[in-house]
């Protein structure tokens, strides 16, 4: 049981490793193409500055790097994540919670008023 946690703890911190990686060897012209972030995706930060400024996939990419680790800084960060201006990194963030087991939180979210969270709540409930 030991040895399988060491091997997910090694798998987890190879993703992140080379999604660091992949983030620093972007070509200048792809760089060009990303949409602008502002603060309302500073929830990145929280991770590391090096992914201050991730497109939306690459977003998506990080929720579930994220969701491996399933630590207490990674679970904050799939709570700020809920907020990314993208439906979609917020939708990951929301599928990585569910799996994860950490429904209050997510169900907190979900019951804000408004139609983003009726409309992640409806597509969480396709999933299952």
């Amino acid at each position: 049981m030991a040895g399988a946690g060491l091997a997910l703890l090694v798998l987890a911190a190879g993703v992140v490793a080379a999604i660091v990686l992949l983030a620093r060897r972007r070509p200048a012209r792809i760089e060009s193409r990303r949409e602008p972030q502002g603060d309302a995706a500073g929830w990145t930060r929280a991770a590391g500055e090096e992914f201050a400024d991730l497109s939306e996939a690459d977003r998506c990419d990080l929720v579930f790097a994220v969701a491996a680790l399933d630590d207490p800084r990674s679970r904050r960060l799939l709570e700020r994540a809920l907020d990314d201006p993208s439906e979609a990194v917020a939708l990951a963030a929301a599928r990585a919670m569910a799996n994860r087991g950490r429904t209050p939180e997510l169900e907190r979210y979900l019951a804000r008023p408004g139609e983003r969270s009726r409309r992640i709540a409806a597509t969480l409930q396709l999933f299952t």
